[in-house]
């Protein structure tokens, strides 16, 4: 992320940061319970790194126009043994997909296989905060996303996809093996907090509204990001739309001992990373990384030291908290 002035950093300890976001979800409406879902899940992205979705998402859905829409709760459409097909009830994504993932996660544990789908959410954070609640479950889980329209195809000037995450959850003895990643060039909640702060964007993730490459997150805003890898990360989104078509939140989960032991899985799992951690390094790199490695070291640090944001991010929430939008 781009350097920010230190002197404009406010450092709170995890309980402070806690209390705080529910605090401020609570001065915008939401009963208690939902605000510490929602702070759970902003807390737990800080803990892990990543700044950009963690207290300053609160601000994000502060501002968004579905907040001032009717909420209802969810609802179940359709129904199997093995699915349910949930109508969100235009709830924010971060309850919504809590729900949903208790809800796959039952399934699962009772028939062995589940998907859950949902539609009329906006804005679920983080995947890696579900698939990693699946996994501890000592589940497999697979979370999509077929977000609204933020990311161009190749040579398009327009969006027309979105950020349209994918995420996979393994169990293992201790932490589980997540992996998570968009399939755009930069994610759409950083581009957010780039343009609530005045921060540039890196070269390369995005065009301007007449489609013309930008570092300036308003314009990308109302331009679009691109997608990563060129075609390869457009054809992933197309496969996360297409897989939308169905429910725009998808999730899929299953028990390991469909096939074998839920233990030898974790075994043969947990040897395979060691075999990949011990290839032999290029000259330089002190260490081989599993996807997830980095966070779960932050979150263990950070757990203990507290976290940072800017002071313009806790005085906002500060005032959400007092009820002053």
């Amino acid at each position: 992320m781009a350097s920010v002035d230190t002197t404009e950093r406010v450092h709170l300890r995890v309980a402070e940061a806690r209390a705080l976001s529910e605090r401020a979800m609570r001065g915008i409406g939401y009963e208690p319970e939902e605000a510490r879902i929602l702070a759970d899940h902003v807390i737990d992205a800080a803990l892990c790194g990543y700044e950009y979705s963690g207290l300053p998402k609160l601000l994000n859905v502060a501002d968004s126009p579905r907040l001032k829409a009717p909420r209802q709760p969810m609802r179940v459409l359709k129904e199997t043994s093995v699915s349910l097909l949930f109508d969100g009830g235009n709830q924010n994504g971060m309850l919504g997909m809590y729900y949903a993932t208790r809800a796959v996660i039952e399934r699962a544990n009772a028939h062995g296989f589940a998907l859950v789908g949902v539609n009329n959410l906006w804005m679920s954070g983080r995947s890696a905060y579900y698939v990693e609640m699946a996994a501890r479950a000592g589940l497999i889980g697979i979370h999509t996303v077929a977000a609204p329209p933020m990311v161009a195809p190749p040579g398009g000037a327009k969006a027309a996809l979105g950020t349209n995450p994918i995420a996979f959850g393994f169990p293992l003895e201790g932490d589980p093996l997540v992996i998570d990643l968009g399939t755009s060039a930069f994610m759409g909640t950083d581009l957010q907090f780039r343009e609530r702060l005045g921060i540039p964007l890196p070269e390369g993730v995005a065009i301007d509204e007449r489609g013309r490459p930008t570092t300036d997150a308003g314009a990308a805003r109302r331009g679009a990001l691109l997608p990563f890898g060129g075609h390869k990360g457009y054809a992933l989104a197309l496969a996360m739309h297409a897989l939308g078509v169905s429910a725009e939140y998808l999730f899929i989960a299953f028990k390991p001992d469909l096939f074998v032991p839920l233990e030898d899985y974790r075994r043969s799992l947990a040897a395979e990373i060691a075999a990949i951690k011990a290839t032999p390094r290029q000259d330089g790199l002190d260490e081989i990384r599993i996807p997830g490695e980095r966070a779960y070291r932050e979150r263990a640090r950070l757990s203990r030291e507290g976290i940072e944001i800017d002071r313009r991010i806790h005085d906002a929430l500060i005032k959400l908290a007092e009820g002053r939008q």
